[in-house]
């Protein structure tokens, strides 16, 4: 009986581990990519786009953050080719895969903002 309650109580332990794990994993890498994402759309992209939802709606030929965010046709996806492929209105820009991977975080977090 004794060693019953000690299986159950490693398992409890175990779960309890793993789930702080998980949970700590996840917090500092959303918490990491959007801080990240800003910090670049700060050094890259602020010239010529409102990156901040305190500021957007102001008017700048580039399309506010925002507003890129809450086109229904934005996705991870649609963000990510897009900031791969050349465009003739913008710097050409050379982003790593998990530069362009905060970059995309941070603009989605605006969504319905």
């Amino acid at each position: 009986m004794a060693r019953r309650y000690l299986v159950h109580g490693i398992i409890v332990v175990l779960l309890a581990l793993a789930a702080l794990v998980i949970i700590r994993l996840h917090s500092a890498s959303g918490a990491m990519d959007m801080s990240e994402g800003h910090r670049l759309a700060e050094a890259w992209c602020k010239s010529c786009h409102v990156i901040d939802i305190k500021t957007a709606g102001t008017a700048n030929a580039a399309p506010d953050f925002a507003a890129v965010a809450n086109q229904p046709s934005t996705t991870e996806l649609s963000l990510k080719v897009f900031l791969r492929s050349n465009h003739h209105s913008m710097p050409n820009l050379i982003l790593s895969p998990d530069q362009a991977d905060d970059l995309v975080t941070y603009i989605l977090s605006l969504k319905g903002r």
